[in-house]
């Protein structure tokens, strides 16, 4: 069932309880004023009826044919003597040869309106009776009553009824119908919401959105919070989407770093076993004529240059599984241990050792002082190594100049600041030079490295809760300034 089809049943069912509700009090109203006006009228009627003395039988005229009509309504009076059985009728109850039912003398009969039945005809008919009971010296002698047939009230009262109900049906019917076009037109906005998110649903564009209605109303909001959600929800699409791209070109990538020293390596074995082959050969050979085995420089250079090759290659492999490691660890949530971490004593061991990287720049050290006292909450292995990462890449990228590293502080703030007089980077690749395996030099080879040591530093400054700016500008250098929280507990 639509939702259009309920919301007018509702409606509907609503109206025609309204209308039951409100013909009921109506039609009630008037038939207790209708018959509440006969009854007065017929009380009246006997009120005027004045019966004294003890012999009113014999003597007292009741003139019932003169009194027996009120506004062209039949009255009908009946005089009834406990004492001798007499009844006196009025002329139409003769005519007709009706009596109204009137209660035994024993039982004696109450002042007020009964309800009783006559029979006209082969028709019963209720009758409105008012009955008085005659009293002299505390005896119950006789009783008058005073009735009228209804018959006018009840066929006004019927056909009111009968209005009423019709009425009602055909409000309801009509009001039905004008629902459905009323509903069908509050709700056409909603079907252009179902109908826009039925093509969304069909297709991929999550750039579609659901055309505003002309009125800010319940169906506006709605179309406004559905365009929020198609909002987020393709945002959401696009993030996953990059990093569906982001993660097939880190396993592209991934698998080029790997797959050239493994060459490397898989190369110089093989030489080796050849050279191996060869001399295994020449010994047979010797042996055979019972001969000295003949000594080659030639080989005895190609082996130590062929381990030389695969050492470094292993160092360089070891190295890109640690930098993958490291960032797997951040993918999978890795917590750091951390502890208080003495700034200063951090960084002038990072200056000793960094003395000892191969490098063609100069290594200046600025002003430390303001380390000095200074501990941050960290892990003092991340720390080193997240300088290292900084160090190494200003030695790679200034192939002649110095590289400086000095440090400061600002507020609740410390800052170790890298600078170098090297090649710089194009201000267009600065946002993306954290990211995994990007390179600035976009053609692999001109400077050694996998492209993932800034990646892991930006990871290693988030766990830390710090940040960091770069500066940079093409053939003139660059200088990044790390901020760290200081700790003061």
């Amino acid at each position: 069932m639509s939702l259009r089809l309920r919301l007018t049943l509702w409606y509907s069912a609503m109206l025609a309880g309204a209308l039951l509700i409100f013909g009921g009090v109506v039609y009630f109203s008037i038939s207790w004023n209708t018959y509440n006006e006969l009854k007065e009228e017929v009380r009246s009627q006997s009120d005027k009826l004045g019966i004294v003395g003890t012999t009113f039988f014999n003597t007292l005229d009741l003139n019932l044919d003169r009194q027996s009509r009120i506004e062209g309504k039949d009255m009908y009076v009946q005089l009834v003597n406990y004492s001798n059985g007499l009844i006196r009728r009025s002329t139409n109850l003769i005519e007709q040869d009706l009596y109204i039912p009137y209660p035994a003398a024993a039982a004696y009969p109450q002042r007020g309106f009964v309800e009783t039945q006559v029979v006209i005809g082969s028709k019963k008919y209720n009758m409105i009776t008012y009955q008085r009971p005659l009293v002299i010296d505390d005896e119950l002698v006789g009783l008058l009553q005073v009735g009228a047939i209804p018959y006018n009230e009840e066929q006004f009262l019927d056909g009111l009824l009968n209005s009423l109900l019709i009425a009602s049906i055909l409000a309801v019917l009509i009001a039905f119908s004008i629902g459905m076009l009323i509903a069908r037109q509050a709700l056409r906005p909603l079907e252009k919401v179902i109908d826009a998110t039925r093509s969304i649903e069909r297709g991929s564009d999550l750039s579609v959105r659901i055309p505003d209605p002309p009125v800010k109303d319940e169906i506006g909001t709605l179309v406004d919070t559905l365009n929020l959600m198609l909002s987020r929800l393709e945002k959401a699409y696009n993030e996953l989407d990059e990093a569906y791209k982001a993660q097939r070109r880190f396993v592209s990538d991934a698998s080029h770093e790997l797959r050239t020293p493994l060459t490397t390596i898989r190369g110089n074995i093989d030489l080796l076993e050849k050279m191996w082959s060869q001399t295994k050969n020449q010994a047979q050979l010797v042996e055979a004529s019972n001969s000295i085995i003949p000594f080659h420089q030639d080989h005895f250079l190609l082996s130590q240059e062929a381990m030389t090759d695969i050492s470094a290659e292993a160092k360089r492999m070891s190295t890109l599984v640690n930098d993958l490691l490291a960032l797997a660890r951040a993918d999978a949530g890795y917590v750091m241990e951390k502890e208080a971490v003495d700034v200063y004593a951090l960084t002038e061991a990072v200056v000793r050792r960094a003395q000892l990287l191969p490098r063609q720049a100069s290594w200046e050290v600025g002003d430390l002082s303001a380390l000095e006292g200074i501990f941050v909450q960290g892990n003092e292995d991340y720390l080193q190594q997240l300088l290292f990462i900084f160090i190494e890449n200003g030695f790679k990228y200034t192939p002649e100049g110095s590289v400086t590293l000095k440090a400061e502080r600002k507020d609740d703030f410390m800052a170790w600041i890298i600078s170098d007089t090297g090649l710089g980077i194009n201000p267009e690749q600065v946002p993306h030079i954290f990211d995994r395996f990007y390179r600035a030099d976009e053609s692999r080879g001109v400077t050694a490295g996998t492209g993932l040591g800034l990646a892991i530093a930006k990871w290693i400054i988030d766990e830390h809760q710090g940040s960091v700016e770069v500066t940079t500008e093409e053939g003139k250098g660059s200088t990044f300034t790390i901020w760290l929280p200081i700790d003061f507990n």
